[in-house]
C-alpha cells in the first residue's frame, strides 16, 4: 500500500504554501503524487499543510488555521514528504500537545553542528518545535556523557512541567509512536520511616563495645576512640562468627553509643585493660601496623675483567665438582682410643666423647712446634742498612720554602735571580721553530733574487727548488733556460740581441 494512503484507500491530502518556490513545489507535488497522496488548492479539514518554517505566510497560515476543532489539521515543513519517503512509513505528528508543537531546546553540550541539524528536522517532521528557549521549552535535550546534563537535571528537578532528556530520546519516541519521558524513581532520602522502632543497645551490646575498644585502643590518651575508622572496622567483621552481634547497629551508632557515654564506658575498658594488661604498641591494636621491609641496598656489579681476575685469584671447585665428593659413613670409635689420641691434663675430668665419630685419616697427635732460625736483630746494624734517611735537627720537609722577614732568600729564589741576571744573548736562543722560520726567509729571498734577474716567477723558481733542494743549482738552471730564449729566433728570423748581464755571462762559462 503506498505511504500516502490510509487504511480505507483514501489519499491523504496536502496543502502546500504558496511562496514556496515553483521548482521545490513541482518536486514535492510528483513525490506526494508518486506515493499515492494528492495535493489540493485549499487548506483540507484533515491533512498536512506543508510551510517553510521561519517565514511570515507561515506563521500566518498557522494563525489562520491552526485551530482545536481541527486536531486532524498537521503544519509541517515541505520536507517532511521526503522524510516520509526515506523512512518508508507515514511520520506520526507526536510531539504534539492539546493540538500545539512541544516546545523544545537543544542545548550547547551537544556540540556537533550536524547531529543537532538532523535532530531539529526530526522534531519538527514529528509535529515538535525546536526554537524554544532554555526557559520557555518544555523539553530540554542535551549530551548525558556531558556534566552539563547532570546540571541540567538537578536545576529542573524541582519543576513539574519540564523534562531534561537525552538527544536519543527523540529517536526512541519516534520509533515508540508516542512520547514518554524518562519516569522517577524513587531514593530511599534516609532516616527511619514512621513507626518503625529503634534498635536499642543492651548491656551486651555495651560490654562487646568496651571489649573491642580495650583490644584496638587500650590507652585512651593514645587517641582515635572517637574516630570514624575504629567502627568502621569493627562493621566490616559483621560475616565472621564472633562478631555477628555488630550487625545490629551501623558503625554511626557504635561511634555514637562510646561518645556520648564515653565517662561510663572508659571506666569498664579500664577495668578489661586492668585484667588483660596489653603492653602499648602491641600487634592488632589500631594505629599501630607492621614496619615497612628495609629495601636492601643495590650492589654495583663487578666487571667482566675484575670478576676474571677474582676468579683466577679464588680458584677452587665448582659445585659440579663438589657433586662428586662422598661423606665417609660414621663408624664406631672405642673410648679408649680417642683417651690415647687426645693427652689430658693429670686434673681434668674424663672428656665425654659422642660414641660415632668419622674414622680420622690422620694421626691425632699435635704437630710439632716449627722451629725458624732467625739471627738476633742489632738496631745499629739494621739502622745502618735502612734505604731511607733520618732527618736531621730543625729540618723542615718543605718542597718550597719561604723568605722569613729579611732573612735571605731561600735556594730557589737565588737560582732565579742569577738567571734574569744573564745576558738575554745566552738566553735568547730561539727555539727551532723560530731558526726554521728565519732559514727560510732567507732561503725565499735568494729565489726572488733568481727570479728577478733572469726574469722568471718567484713560484717558478720555488717549485723548481723544492725538487732540487738545491740554491747554486736551480740558478745554473734558470740562467742557461734563459740564454735558450735569447737564442731563439721569431717568425722572420731577424735576430734578437739582447743584453745578458755581466753576472749571467759569468754564471755561463762555468
Amino acid at each position: 500500500m503506498p505511504i500516502f494512503q490510509d487504511e480505507s484507500g483514501l489519499a491523504v491530502k496536502f496543502f502546500i504554501q504558496k511562496d514556496i518556490p515553483e521548482d521545490i513545489q513541482a518536486e514535492v507535488c510528483e513525490t506526494i503524487a508518486s506515493l499515492g497522496g494528492r495535493v489540493e488548492s485549499k487548506v483540507p479539514r484533515a491533512g498536512y499543510v506543508l510551510v517553510q518554517p521561519g517565514t511570515t505566510e507561515e506563521e500566518r497560515l498557522r494563525l489562520c488555521w491552526a485551530t482545536r476543532d481541527r486536531p486532524d489539521r498537521y503544519f509541517v515543513p515541505y520536507t517532511y514528504v521526503d522524510a516520509c519517503k526515506i523512512s518508508g512509513m507515514l511520520l506520526k505528528q507526536i510531539f504534539l500537545e492539546d493540538g500545539q508543537p512541544i516546545r523544545m531546546h537543544i542545548d550547547s553540550s551537544i556540540a556537533n553542528v550536524n547531529v543537532r541539524s538532523i535532530l531539529s528536522a526530526r522534531i519538527m517532521h514529528s509535529g515538535g518545535d525546536p526554537t524554544a528557549s532554555a526557559q520557555a521549552a518544555r523539553v530540554i535535550l542535551a549530551d548525558p556523557n556531558t556534566e552539563v546534563f547532570q546540571h541540567l537535571v538537578k536545576t529542573y528537578q524541582g519543576e513539574t512541567d519540564k523534562y531534561v532528556e537525552s538527544y536519543l530520546w527523540v529517536k526512541k519516541c519516534i520509533e515508540r509512536g508516542s512520547v514518554v519521558f524518562t519516569p522517577v524513581v524513587y531514593k530511599n532520602p534516609g532516616g527511619r520511616r514512621p513507626g518503625e522502632e529503634r534498635t536499642q543497645f543492651t548491656e551486651q551490646d555495651e560490654e562487646h563495645l568496651c571489649n573491642w575498644i580495650a583490644a584496638k585502643i587500650p590507652y585512651k590518651e593514645t587517641g582515635g576512640r572517637t574516630g570514624n575508622r575504629l567502627y568502621q572496622q569493627l562493621c566490616e567483621l559483621r560475616n565472621e562468627p564472633e562478631f555477628a552481634w555488630v550487625s545490629r547497629h551501623t558503625w554511626q551508632s557504635w561511634r555514637e553509643r562510646y561518645k556520648k557515654n564515653a565517662s561510663r564506658l572508659d571506666v569498664r575498658i579500664a577495668q578489661i585493660v586492668e585484667e588483660k594488661k596489653p603492653a602499648l604498641g602491641e600487634k592488632g591494636q589500631y594505629g599501630y601496623v607492621r614496619q615497612a621491609e628495609v629495601k636492601p641496598k643495590r650492589t654495583r656489579k663487578k666487571s667482566r675483567k675484575s670478576e676474571g681476575e677474582d676468579s683466577e685469584v679464588l680458584a677452587g671447585p665448582s659445585n659440579q665438582d663438589t657433586e662428586h665428593f662422598s661423606v665417609p659413613a660414621p663408624v664406631p670409635i672405642p673410648v679408649s682410643y680417642q683417651q690415647q689420641s687426645m693427652p689430658q691434663p693429670p686434673d681434668a675430668p674424663p672428656p665425654s666423647y659422642p660414641t660415632l665419630l668419622y674414622a680420622p685419616s690422620f694421626p691425632l697427635h699435635p704437630p710439632p712446634p716449627m722451629q725458624i732460625n732467625r739471627p738476633p736483630l742489632d738496631p745499629i746494624l739494621a739502622r745502618q742498612n735502612a734505604p731511607e734517611q733520618e732527618m736531621e735537627d730543625g729540618e723542615e720537609d718543605i718542597e718550597w720554602p719561604i723568605r722569613i722577614g729579611h732573612g735571605p732568600p731561600p735556594a730557589w729564589a737565588k737560582r732565579r735571580r742569577e738567571y734574569e741576571e744573564e745576558e738575554p744573548s745566552k738566553r735568547s736562543r730561539g727555539s727551532p721553530e723560530e731558526r726554521e722560520s728565519s732559514a727560510s726567509e732567507a732561503g725565499n729571498g735568494a729565489l726572488v733574487d733568481i727570479a728577478r734577474r733572469y726574469r722568471f716567477t718567484v713560484e717558478e723558481v720555488q717549485e723548481y727548488h723544492n725538487k732540487s733542494h738545491d740554491l747554486e743549482r736551480t740558478e745554473r738552471r734558470f740562467c742557461r733556460m734563459r740564454q735558450v730564449l735569447m737564442e731563439m729566433k721569431d717568425e722572420d728570423d731577424v735576430e734578437i740581441a739582447l743584453e745578458v748581464p755581466q753576472s749571467q755571462s759569468t754564471q755561463s762559462q762555468r
